[in-house]
């Protein structure tokens, strides 16, 4: 049965979809059966691994036109799979609002083929609107990216009290997969500081690995590519791989 990880963060340009694309890639090159659904209409997951304007989507999908499991498609990786976006999702909240157990259309869809995978990632829309609470509530856990600048914690309590309600109503067994440091800057010492302040609240929550800036994960998106193939001896690359075998060995750890 696979583990459902949502990676949220209402706050947009965090690294959110960088991660999605390259925690997914890296747990696969791992080979764990991966997929990664794209429910941000912005689809930067599915460009990010070569896969644009592709229908049908996850938006047939949640408003029941189609089946989960005839729109998942093979990446060009091995066992990396995606359940892609596309620009039609932006309707799909209002489409939502009337459908019964409107929260729960994404789990529902999951359930069909959670057992296939080892992992399944889910990069959601940065903002906690209807697409995001059916992400929480389909998922067993959240990651949260922090990126390491200035206004970093601003809106961090917005997104727990989020998760909060989803517990109380939706879904009592989420928990907060880990937190995740990125666009660290070593020469700043803002950088630090942030990362200081992130441990000081987060505590044992926050991931030993750090997402360095790193021009190589910046560009690896207008090639398509995930940035362990697009650079495999990169910065950015050894952190992702880094990530991966963390939240591995964590997860060996908890099911022990």
């Amino acid at each position: 049965m696979g583990k459902v990880i949502s990676i949220a963060n209402q706050k947009g340009g965090v690294g959110k979809t960088t991660t999605s694309i390259n925690l997914s890639s890296s747990l696969a090159a791992a080979e764990k059966k991966t997929l990664l659904i794209d429910i941000d209409p912005q689809s930067n997951s599915s460009s990010g691994l070569s896969v644009t304007n592709h229908s049908p989507s996850v938006y047939e999908v949640l408003i029941g036109q189609e089946d989960i499991s005839k729109v998942i498609i093979n990446s060009f990786m091995p066992y990396l799979d995606i359940l892609p976006s596309n620009i039609n999702l932006v309707g799909a909240e209002i489409e939502m609002v009337d459908m019964p157990e409107r929260e729960k259309l994404m789990g529902k869809a999951i359930n069909q083929i959670k057992d296939k995978y080892d992992y399944i990632l889910i990069d959601c829309p940065p903002s906690l609107g209807l697409l995001t609470l059916n992400s929480l509530t389909a998922s067993d856990s959240v990651l949260i990216p922090v990126q390491c600048e200035y206004f970093a914690l601003e809106g961090l309590g917005q997104l727990l009290n989020t998760i909060n309600i989803v517990k109380n109503h939706f879904n009592k067994n989420l928990t907060i997969e880990g937190v995740l440091l990125t666009m660290f800057d070593i020469r700043l010492r803002l950088s630090q500081q942030v990362a200081d302040e992130v441990r000081k609240y987060f505590g044992e929550k926050v991931y030993k690995t750090v997402i360095h800036r790193n021009v190589r994960i910046s560009e690896a998106p207008s090639y398509g590519k995930p940035v362990i193939l697009y650079d495999a001896v990169s910065t950015g690359s050894k952190n992702y791989i880094s990530l991966a075998a963390e939240l591995l060995e964590r997860n060996s750890t908890e099911v022990k």
